[in-house]
């Protein structure tokens, strides 16, 4: 018995002008196809013929609408050893049992109003048997009709519905996933047309609230016999790619091919270098509401040290993409790509391609960062200002007791500039402010300040800049104590600050991260500088 499972949608017609059909694959190599067919076909001879021959005509879409939609169902497919292409050719010469035509047409009559049908387990049978797409009935709509492709596509590789229950096994037929943004999800073989991250899913299928349909497994399968790309670049510090990290950085890609999948790439530091790291799954752009559309990828980034150590990781709640920013030795470093789960998606649904790059960064999109404070009849006052290049998200009041170890005290909004509290000891913690970006949410640091309750007045000291070269040019109106110390710790100079302007030579030290330390009568502030 051959099962047709379909898609429903409402209808909207809107046809298109017909244009050249562009000649896209997405893995040439292999010999599994799934054909994207926009150009229009004469069925005959087919499950399909019981009244007679179908004149499917062509889908109207454009060039970059069908590019769209092949870019997203290439991205669904991206793992499998399978190429999916615009090429008719390629289909002709795949093997019988191992590819299905996918036609995309306007043409619906001769079956009825839905988005799409498919025989289960087509895919294998080896008699041309295709599965089908109406355009029309969805809007024409590039999202859509892609979703439809995939999951029809998935009907002939042997996959059932992914089915939503209700607590009493009450059933929706097509689970529509969960969440809003960009880390919204839903499964491909349920209904994906509302949601941006769409995946291959273990869950619920159409049988049964108790009956787990695991979609990798079974396009993985024998029957179908394609199976998996394989992983080509090393899970562990010990077996990482090497990437040549030029004046420019690097530019590198790679493939996040099952749940449990990791990237790890090596590069080596000349000098001491502040870099930023960002990596992109592979996406369409910004569609609509979306940005990075049609990822299949929620990636969380990592740096490790020489020895595998982790300096930084980073995994924004809300975007599938990731970056850092540190300041680095010269040495050996390591970078880690993987999927993650969100809110929203679990970790085994995340895979697919990716992009990513490091570069050396000169100048912050949050600077002049400079954190004050007085201690008041037992209130701690903080003042603090800065300048910033990207939207600021909000920012963090954080504390410690030993300057090394900080916690946050309070979170206020991106307009605030001042904070006061009691603290509920005589210590005299530390003191630093957060400020995180909007865009990627990205983290940038003030000097360290400790408050003390005295009866003198400290000094007023400005660095003129955070990024310095043969000197550091401060600006104070009373005499007061300064140390320079390396980014390990290790003093470089210390002396005093006169009323005015000085500058404090550091061409002997070496490039990267430099503490600048000034010690007032009730407070110690430090400035974070980057020597070039």
């Amino acid at each position: 018995m051959k099962t047709i499972l379909s898609v429903l949608f409402g209808l909207s017609v809107a046809i298109g002008t017909t244009a050249q059909v562009p000649l896209l694959n997405s893995y040439p190599s292999a010999r599994a196809t799934i054909f994207l067919d926009f150009d229009g076909q004469y069925v005959t001879g087919t499950s399909w013929n019981w009244s007679g021959p179908i004149n499917a005509q062509p889908s109207g879409f454009s060039v970059d609408g069908m590019t769209q939609i092949f870019n997203r169902v290439s991205e669904d497919y991206r793992i499998f050893n399978i190429n999916v292409t615009t090429d008719s050719t390629i289909y002709a010469a795949a093997p019988a049992r191992q590819r299905i035509r996918v036609i995309i047409t306007p043409t619906y009559q001769w079956y009825g109003s839905v988005g799409g049908i498919a025989f289960v387990g087509s895919f294998a049978w080896g008699d041309n048997t295709p599965c089908w797409v109406f355009s029309s009935l969805l809007g024409n709509n590039a999202k859509y009709v892609a979703e439809a492709v995939s999951h029809e596509a998935g009907h002939t590789l042997g996959l059932q519905h992914q089915s939503a229950y209700s607590p009493a096994c009450a059933k929706t037929e097509y689970n529509p996933g969960n969440g809003t943004g960009e880390t919204s999800w839903a499964p491909i073989m349920g209904v994906g047309y509302y949601k941006n991250l769409t995946t291959w899913h273990y869950g619920t299928n159409t049988y049964a609230c108790n009956y787990y349909q695991d979609d990798l497994a079974i396009i993985s399968n024998g029957t179908n016999n394609f199976g998996y790309r394989t992983d080509d670049i090393g899970d562990l510090h010990t077996n990482a790619t090497s990437v040549g990290f030029t004046t420019t950085g690097f530019t590198t890609t790679g493939l996040i091919n099952s749940g449990a999948d990791k990237d790890v790439f090596k590069f080596t530091l000349s000098s001491p270098t502040y870099i930023h790291l960002s990596a992109v799954p592979q996406n369409v752009g910004t569609v609509g509401i979306y940005s990075n559309a049609g990822a299949n990828l929620d990636i969380k980034l990592s740096l490790l040290d020489y020895k595998g150590d982790t300096i930084a990781k980073y995994s924004p709640d809300n975007m599938v993409t990731a970056g850092l920013d540190s300041n680095l030795n010269n040495g050996t470093y390591y970078v880690v790509v993987e999927g993650t789960a969100n809110a929203n998606l679990v970790d085994n649904s995340s895979v697919g391609y990716y992009s990513i790059a490091a570069s050396p960064i000169t100048t912050l999109p949050i600077h002049r960062l400079t954190l004050s404070g007085k201690a008041t009849g037992g209130m701690h006052n903080l003042n603090w200002v800065f300048e910033a290049d990207e939207d600021v998200k909000h920012i963090i009041i954080e504390s410690s007791n030993d300057g090394v170890h900080f916690e946050t005290l309070a979170q206020v909004s991106e307009a605030t500039k001042t904070f006061s509290w009691k603290p509920l000891t005589d210590n005299a913690p530390f003191y630093r402010i957060r400020v995180v970006t909007t865009a990627d949410d990205r983290s940038y640091y003030s000097n360290i300040i400790t408050l003390r309750e005295r009866g003198d007045a400290n000094a007023t000291v400005r660095v003129m800049n955070t990024i310095v070269s043969n000197s550091i040019v401060v600006n104070a109106d009373k005499e007061c104590n300064y140390q320079v110390v390396d980014g390990t710790g290790r003093l470089l100079q210390r002396g005093q600050l006169i009323s005015g302007t000085n500058n404090i030579d550091i061409t002997t030290a070496q490039k990267g991260l430099i503490l600048l330390r000034v010690q007032g009568v009730q407070e110690t502030t430090t400035w974070k500088l980057v020597k070039q």
